[in-house]
């Protein structure tokens, strides 16, 4: 496969039915862009069977939710760390039954809510890495049980990747995220699970470059990074950027967001000043 950007997921069906509306990656459009999901962990604060039954909005007869309950009830409101209060609305809603699902729509509901114009990347990192705070802060009411380990794609570049990484219970599975960057020069790799090797020569140019993220690593002759605890990373052009500022790499590059039907934020110089980037690290860039 050669592309700027790809997600796959192998489900193990923890949370929803195995049924096609719960299969990964999801996909949704926002500011005339594609976004796509990619969740592997447990989130409780967005399991439909714990949070139904809460809502207003939704008749209750029984202490037990039931599927009117779970047919009707709005997904979980997230954004008070980036400055967007509940207003009611929805407008990004789940299709099937799993926490991943909900989760995506209601980070898209909140970053809809939050901008007005398409946010530069370092922006969209810092807001983003807010909103995941704020998830993994609400651990705390489920016994520590949260995982929350994703891939979130948006446009033809740029991939994101966080982890908070752990074990369910009674599995010795370690649930997190571990990357790699394939280079020049290329060679063999050897994969972890069985014994196959694929030299990379073989299938690439020169001026490639590779960025892999998944659970565990997938080789055992290659030197994995595993994803810190908390860690947001935005992936672009085979290369990881780890904080905010480093963002500004990818929005050089052309790497950054763009829409025919959503206006563009024109102060990406101010957002430099804010992260206190050097004055000759932008000159030249046309900006």
């Amino acid at each position: 496969v050669k592309t700027f950007n790809m997600v796959s997921h192998i489900r193990y069906a923890t949370r929803g039915a195995v049924r096609l509306e719960n299969v990964h990656p999801f996909q949704r459009e926002m500011w005339g862009i594609s976004w796509c999901f990619a969740h592997n962990g447990d989130v409780s604060y967005f399991d439909r069977n714990i949070f139904a039954g809460n809502d207003a909005d939704c008749p209750t007869n029984t202490p037990k939710v039931n599927e009117l309950n779970r047919s009707c009830v709005k997904i979980p409101w997230i954004g008070k760390s980036i400055g967007v209060e509940d207003t009611g609305e929805r407008y990004y809603n789940p299709i099937g039954k799993t926490d991943s699902e909900a989760m995506f729509c209601s980070l898209l509901n909140a970053l809809r809510a939050r901008f007005d114009t398409l946010p530069s990347l370092p922006v969209l990192h810092a807001a983003i890495a807010s909103l995941c705070n704020e998830v993994v802060a609400l651990d705390s009411q489920y016994e520590g049980t949260t995982i929350f380990n994703f891939l979130l794609g948006c446009g033809p570049h740029i991939q994101f990747a966080y982890s908070w990484p752990g074990s369910r219970e009674g599995s010795k599975v370690w649930n997190g995220l571990h990357y790699l960057v394939r280079e020049p020069p290329f060679g063999s790799a050897h994969l972890a699970d069985c014994d196959y090797s694929i030299n990379f020569a073989s299938v690439t140019k020169d001026d490639d470059r590779v960025a892999v993220i998944a659970t565990s690593p997938l080789t055992d002759d290659e030197d994995w990074v595993e994803v810190k605890k908390g860690q947001l990373i935005l992936f672009d052009d085979g290369l990881p950027h780890l904080a905010p500022d480093d963002c500004f790499e990818a929005e050089l590059r052309e790497h950054g967001l763009e829409s025919d039907a959503f206006p563009r934020n024109p102060q990406l110089e101010v957002d430099m000043r804010r992260y206190q980037l050097r004055k000759e690290f932008f000159q030249g860039a046309a900006i």
